[in-house]
């Protein structure tokens, strides 16, 4: 099934609970846009691509909900819970993109009946498409793997993060498609190991071979000659930098170091070219997620903790970026990126 995906019968928002994996596989039901809220806070749904389809849905879910008698009053209210939406994740710019889409999309509506129609239809679309992307991304990111390569990458950026497919993993899905023998190596991604819980669950559910490691081991493993090139997904591409999930970073410089290809996979939606790197907010996370592990306490309650969720890698640390549209190599052009296909 899709990870996130709308509810026809109850007109609710479905999602695969990802906070659960790898031990339990569950769907859960969002009815309100707070339980929506929620959800994306919690990482209960997660990714960029899934942020999008999220925030799509969410639009259209207050919109069912509303009791305004008017067009304009229920413009208003939708903009400012399109506001709250964005707020629980506010480096992800395909969250911001999910909501903007739907809302525009909506002013061609000549009355509340259509407007609530157009809402629902061009969330769903945001969904439909995403699969479609992911999947010409990974064509494109497919050709540049030679067969028994073995991949490093970080977080999650499979299927989990986008409504299907996925992207960093879609690239790697699209290779062993092609007939290619590939090898990936997961970092475990801390603090809330996504990588080690969701990465490596969806790759040996495909009998794609899979290696855990934890964060730091990656420079190891790239000294050994055990890498031969590092895929990651991203949250916002600006004009300078890929801001993907802590520790990227760090792996960036590693492969710049080893000479390995660092390649982040994205779709055009991820792009934002109206800000630069230091324009953009990186979330800060609650200081338990680090004080924790597994409900089990791991540091002193009253410790300082600083936990960013993102980081910010330069564009001279990137290879290439690949993207529904084709592989683009640094520097390039907003239009090159949009329009080449």
């Amino acid at each position: 099934m899709r990870t996130i995906d709308w509810n026809d019968e109850n007109s609710t928002i479905i999602m695969v609970d990802q906070t659960l994996l790898p031990a339990e596989f569950k769907v859960i039901e969002c009815d309100t846009v707070g339980s929506l809220c929620e959800a994306i806070w919690s990482l209960r749904v997660r990714g960029a691509p899934a942020l999008g389809a999220a925030g799509g849905f969410g639009i259209a879910l207050a919109a069912l909900q509303s009791s305004a008698d008017s067009m304009e009053t229920l413009f208003d209210d939708l903009h400012k819970v399109g506001n709250i939406i964005k707020s629980t994740r506010p480096t992800a710019v395909n969250l911001a993109w999910g909501v903007d889409r739907v809302l525009d999309a909506a002013r061609d509506a000549y009355d509340t009946d259509g407007m609530l129609r157009i809402l629902l239809l061009e969330a769903k679309a945001i969904a439909d498409e995403d699969v479609e992307l992911n999947k010409r991304l990974g064509a494109h990111g497919a050709a540049l793997l030679n067969d028994s390569d073995t991949v490093l990458t970080h977080c999650n950026a499979g299927r989990m993060a986008c409504v299907d497919w996925g992207t960093a993993l879609g690239v790697i899905r699209s290779a062993v498609e092609m007939g290619k023998e590939i090898n990936v190596i997961a970092c475990e991604t801390r603090p809330l190991n996504q990588g080690g819980r969701i990465t490596t669950w969806e790759l040996m559910e495909d009998k794609i071979p899979v290696t855990l490691i934890t964060d730091s081991m990656s420079g190891h493993v790239m000294q050994q000659g055990m890498i031969d090139s590092v895929i990651v997904g991203a949250d916002r591409i600006t004009q300078d930098a890929v801001f993907n999930k802590i520790g990227t970073y760090t792996h960036s410089v590693m492969a710049k170091e080893h000479e390995i290809p660092f390649y982040v996979a994205a779709p055009v939606s991820t792009f934002d070219f109206e800000n630069m790197e230091d324009q953009v907010e990186i979330e800060l996370r609650n200081g338990d997620e680090l004080r924790f592990l597994g409900g089990k306490q791991i540091a002193p309650l009253d410790v300082q903790v600083y936990n960013p969720a993102f980081d910010a890698t330069p564009m001279e640390k990137v290879t290439a970026i690949i993207t529904e549209n084709g592989v683009f190599r640094p520097p390039f052009l907003l239009d090159e990126v949009k329009y080449k296909n």
